[in-house]
């Protein structure tokens, strides 16, 4: 358990790791590539680390010295990996990875924690199911562990579920190019989560691997391709810098993420704009991306695109006049933790009046007082309350080392804020 101690912000500039679905996208397509891959800024935490080393196992080399990671691409041929390949709770790795099982040889097990195995994935097994996979939930309830049968894939056209992750169309087109056919995906529910689409497509591009598409409903790649090696490096994580940004807003002192710009694909750069809205000042500049706390007011917000800030936004809230109301977040229940029952009942803690109603979380601003915040080993939700101990005396945060799934230096980043009150 850490204490948080209140502080004073006046004017700071931190950095925050690489982002962490671009690290694991640029991981991926880099071990099907025809070549050596050289990427920088990655980010090396639990999650990312447990998508390296199952890549590993399946076949690539890769070299992770201090300043890059050196990947030496498989042509899409991955190697017979009899051992199950244990993914922790990172649903990422789990979800891209099932896909990429599909290209190896022979049958490859998935397993995680006991919270992964609650996670769905059943839309994606019966996509990949529909385009000539052996895939299939060992328990047979539509969560992991999984079981796949990896091999030539015929490709041809599918339609696919996406209302509860936009993962699951990415690991499709992230193998699509090694089909023998090209895939044509349709999608029938959703998606949420829709930058985190457009992300991968980036990336595929970045490899020479184009996506024809109809915005988010039809997506449509070409078979017997091979991804292009290349040098890569990764811009630092929107999600993280929410942290910071947030942290301005509820102090009222300015704080710049450096490394971010306007320019940024990353969905989560939205965050600053529902800030502004809240009352604060945003200021885009060269070298990074500033906040400025001023008098907040409760908004209504669609965060179904931007899942990730969902428990930074309800704490931003719980400072602000009025309510703010959440909307289309039902997804979240899925996350590491069920992430809207996590943020009630914490806000409940604290003093917060905060409920569920149906897909929608509500929050209304109030007075709080001291509180031990349970993070249900969810990184985000120990990230986000440590921001409320900037203002609120008396806040400790258990199980802090669970922030190492995606921030492994949060703690100290955090304590380079400004100077401590009495």
């Amino acid at each position: 358990m850490i204490e948080i101690i209140p502080r004073i912000i006046n004017q700071c500039e931190v950095d925050v790791p690489g982002s962490k679905s671009y690290t694991h996208r640029l991981l991926i397509a880099s071990a099907l590539s025809d070549g050596i891959c050289t990427l920088t800024n990655c980010l090396r935490s639990d999650d990312t680390l447990i998508t390296l080393e199952a890549l590993r196992k399946t076949g690539a080399e890769i070299d992770d010295i201090k300043t890059e990671i050196r990947v030496h691409g498989t042509k899409g041929v991955l190697k017979a990996c009899h051992e199950p390949l244990f993914l922790g709770n990172s649903g990422t790795s789990m979800r891209l990875l099932t896909g990429v099982a599909a290209l190896g040889k022979g049958e490859y097990t998935l397993t995680g924690t006991s919270r992964m195995y609650e996670r769905p994935i059943e839309d994606l097994l019966n996509g990949l199911q529909k385009l000539g996979v052996a895939a299939g939930s060992i328990n047979n309830d539509g969560c992991p562990p999984v079981a796949v049968k990896g091999g030539k894939i015929k490709g041809g056209r599918i339609e696919l579920k996406c209302g509860l992750s936009s993962q699951f169309l990415s690991s499709l087109l992230l193998i699509s190019p090694y089909t023998e056919e090209g895939v044509e995906i349709k999608v029938i529910e959703g998606p949420v989560s829709k930058p985190y689409i457009d992300m991968t497509v980036d990336i595929m591009a970045k490899f020479g691997v184009d996506v024809n598409r109809e915005g988010y409903l039809k997506f449509c790649v070409e078979g017997r391709r091979c991804y292009r090696a290349g040098k890569h490096s990764v811009e630092p994580d929107c999600s993280q810098a929410g942290y910071f940004w947030a942290a301005a807003a509820i102090t009222g002192g300015q704080i710049k993420v450096r490394g971010i710009t306007e320019k940024s694909r990353q969905g989560d750069l939205g965050f600053t704009g529902l800030l502004e809205k809240m009352g604060c000042e945003i200021l885009f500049e060269d070298d990074g991306i500033s906040a400025k706390g001023g008098s907040l007011s409760g908004i209504e917000a669609d965060m179904s695109d931007m899942p990730d800030m969902v428990p930074t936004l309800a704490v931003v809230a719980s400072f602000a006049k009025g309510s703010t109301v959440i909307k289309n977040v039902g997804h979240l229940k899925e996350k590491e933790s069920d992430r809207l029952s996590a943020v009630v009942n914490e806000l409940l803690k604290t003093g917060i009046e905060a409920k569920c109603t149906g897909t929608d979380l509500i929050i209304k601003g109030g007075a709080h007082r001291s509180a031990e915040i349970e993070t249900y080993n969810d990184h985000r939700i120990a990230m986000s309350f440590a921001v409320a101990g900037l203002r609120i005396p008396g806040i400790f945060i258990k199980d802090e080392k669970c922030v190492e799934k995606s921030f492994p230096d949060f703690w100290n980043v955090l304590e380079t804020l400004g100077r401590q009150t009495d």
